[in-house]
């Protein structure tokens, strides 16, 4: 998989090295955002990033309680690489059963940690697959825990509305659902829109979806579906 464009929440209240972390990390094509504390942390969208780099020994909250926070309040399952100090052995057995997915010691080379990203992010992605979270269909996968669309390993935002008629359609590839097929599973029952509301989101969807737009096809009279 291609790692570029990958979304990393840098937290570390060290300013410089966060500065640092955020040049390299973006010259490797990865996106990046900074907290200085964890409490700036929590109030991020956390579920947005694929991972978080964690420093250890911060101000109120350390990232050890930060970590066990995201996993057990905030039941986010996101790969943590703790950045830290601190290097004893019980320092990294807490980390590593707090769910941390790896361990760097202060200092170290950008090289080395852009490497244990790279790894990292591999794996949770092989996961992922295997857990049946990511959806793969000939190079679109739906990311169905955090309702994704990654297409050639780039990542495209679509709205709730458009998520769900790919959604619905790549599953139940060749079989052609009417307007009133869609709204009906999609908008449901309650909300009143028009059939013409089908028509824009799906004319939106194509546009999104690059190469594989002309796959989104209509079959005149019927409606629409999707087809490699």
């Amino acid at each position: 998989m291609e790692l570029k464009g990958k979304h990393i929440l840098i937290v570390d209240d060290e300013e410089d090295l966060c500065e640092i972390l955020q040049y390299n990390l973006g010259n490797d094509g990865f996106y990046t955002e900074v907290a200085h504390s964890a409490e700036e942390a929590l109030n991020k969208t956390l579920s947005d990033f694929d991972l978080i780099l964690l420093d250890v020994m911060m101000g109120t909250m350390s990232g050890f309680r930060f970590a066990d926070k995201l996993r057990k309040e905030l039941n986010i399952d996101i790969p943590v690489i703790f950045l830290t100090a601190k290097d004893t052995e019980n320092d990294i057995l807490t980390g590593f059963s707090l769910g941390a997915d790896d361990y760097v010691s202060k200092p170290f080379s950008i090289n080395e940690l852009t490497a244990r990203i790279k790894a990292v992010l591999k794996r949770s992605y092989t996961d992922k697959i295997k857990n049946k979270s990511i959806m793969q269909f000939n190079g679109i996968d739906l990311d169905t825990v955090r309702k994704r669309v990654i297409i050639n390993d780039e990542r495209v935002e679509l709205t709730k509305k458009e998520y769900e008629i790919l959604k619905v359609l790549l599953e139940n590839q060749g079989k052609v659902f009417s307007r009133d097929d869609l709204l009906s599973r999609i908008w449901g029952q309650d909300v009143i829109v028009t059939e013409r509301t089908v028509d824009v989101n799906i004319t939106r969807l194509r546009a999104k979806l690059g190469e594989f737009g002309p796959f989104l096809k209509n079959k005149t009279g019927y409606g629409y579906y999707f087809e490699f």
